[in-house]
């Protein structure tokens, strides 16, 4: 079976994600084979470098043999059971680590099965606590060119048109306030200032800021001071609204701390969790929460405060074993050490770009790295330019509009920093320049 078969088969039955699928009639489809370390391979043996782990969820490579072990290992063991009135030793090992790991004081875990919903349940949470506590919070605050996911309350806390504008009329009620406009702590302070404004005229109906800590994904790789994190927790905290902090993409290294709000030294009172979790196996997401949340569900039912929210593979112990053996390897193979390394080097790649007239901006945060294009009237057919390129030049490079950005494996060498940065370059400079 060949690539071209492969594609054809495909386009006949399955409606991709975030995909216009008329593209795929001048733009090739890449069945992918097999993956090994960073490396995708499709059915005619070519092979990309996977410079966006998958749409960032892949921290160890493709078949990292330790991970694969782990999970064999549980299949002979349990690959589900159900997680109401019943739990298991892989679900268990995980919300103590994890316990461990976060910020303080959040000691609790409600797990659900990918980043949309456990935006959901901390919607629901929050809201859910205030009522339980004598007052209707139906508002949620988030920052503005934010994402949270794609599921109706995700959506709904979201400010990228793109996916909003559409289903704006079932949609629950949110604002969006300021988002640092760049990374100075001089722009974190004046987004407070709007922030501060809206606490203080309307925090009696705002149930929770949520935000995505230090960088903004789907929102073009945007990124901020942790100052802002800072004021926005004292300010929460001062007004009775809760602080969600959506690691969902941060988490797990990515910003160059294990979460980071660990960069502004805070604890939000919820912290979702999903992609890198597994270290991009199986989807699993937790919601990370208080003592004092989860007490003010503490009841009878009778009462009406139990918090009732559920899906069939809740906790399910293949993913949980995924889970800790990602866990495994961070404490054993020193990465957010090695990745101060190799953010380093991707830095030095990085300065190539800030000459080149097709490139307004460059920025960093860890392991996130970002080259957002000149205004061109096109941003989308741009970005699928240098996509094609990067593509016929063995990366997969999947901008955001006109944002070109980096997320790689953690297990990346040099060299394939810098043939991803090479190639990147090469796409970028064989740009038509915008006009002056």
């Amino acid at each position: 079976m060949n690539n071209q078969e492969m594609a054809a088969r495909d386009l006949s039955v399955i409606w991709h994600p975030c995909t216009q699928m008329k593209d795929h009639e001048f733009l090739p489809m890449v069945p992918i084979r097999r993956g090994e370390g960073v490396y995708l391979e499709d059915f005619e043996g070519k092979r990309y470098i996977d410079a966006i782990s998958s749409w960032w969820v892949n921290l160890f490579g493709h078949a990292h043999p330790y991970i694969n072990a782990k999970i064999v290992e549980q299949l002979g063991t349990l690959e589900h059971v159900i997680l109401a009135g019943f739990t298991h030793e892989q679900v268990i090992r995980l919300s103590e680590r994890l316990v461990r790991l976060a910020p303080q004081g959040l000691t609790r875990c409600f797990y659900a099965d990918n980043g949309s919903s456990a935006v959901e349940v901390a919607l629901k949470m929050s809201f859910h606590y205030h009522l339980n506590n004598g007052e209707h919070r139906s508002v949620f605050l988030s920052l503005r060119n934010s994402y949270h996911g794609e599921t109706i309350g995700a959506l709904s806390v979201g400010d990228v048109g793109l996916y909003k504008e559409t289903y704006a009329p079932l949609l629950i009620r949110s604002r969006q306030v300021s988002v640092p406009r760049d990374q100075s702590e001089a722009a974190a302070l004046d987004a407070v200032a709007d922030l501060e404004r809206c606490l203080a005229s309307d925090a009696h109906e705002i149930a929770a800021l949520i935000l995505e800590p230090l960088v903004q994904g789907a929102g073009g790789m945007h990124m901020y001071h942790p100052r802002y994190l800072i004021e926005a927790r004292r300010l929460c905290s001062t007004y009775g609204v809760h602080l969600i902090a959506d690691e969902i993409m941060t988490g797990f290294g990515r910003t160059g701390s294990m979460f980071a709000c660990d960069q502004a030294g805070i604890a939000p009172d919820f912290m979702t969790l999903s992609k890198g979790l597994t270290g991009g196996y199986l989807p699993l997401s937790v919601v990370m929460t208080t003592d004092a949340v989860y007490e003010a569900f503490y009841c009878d039912y009778a009462l009406g405060k139990a918090f009732l929210h559920s899906h069939s593979y809740t906790g399910n112990a293949l993913a949980c074993a995924a889970a800790n053996a990602t866990l495994d390897l961070f404490e054993s193979k020193g990465i957010l050490k090695s990745n101060q390394q190799l953010s380093q080097c991707i830095a030095q790649g990085l300065k190539r770009f800030e000459g080149l007239v097709q490139v307004k901006e460059v920025r960093q945060c860890g392991m996130i790295a970002a080259v957002e294009l000149a205004d061109y009237s096109s941003k989308a057919r741009i970005g699928l330019q240098v996509y094609r390129y990067g593509l016929d030049h063995g990366v997969l490079l999947r901008p955001l509009g006109n944002v070109i950005y980096f997320m790689p494996p953690y297990i990346m060498t040099e060299e394939q920093i810098e043939t991803m940065i090479e190639v990147a370059y090469a796409a970028i400079s064989a740009l038509e320049p915008v006009a002056v």
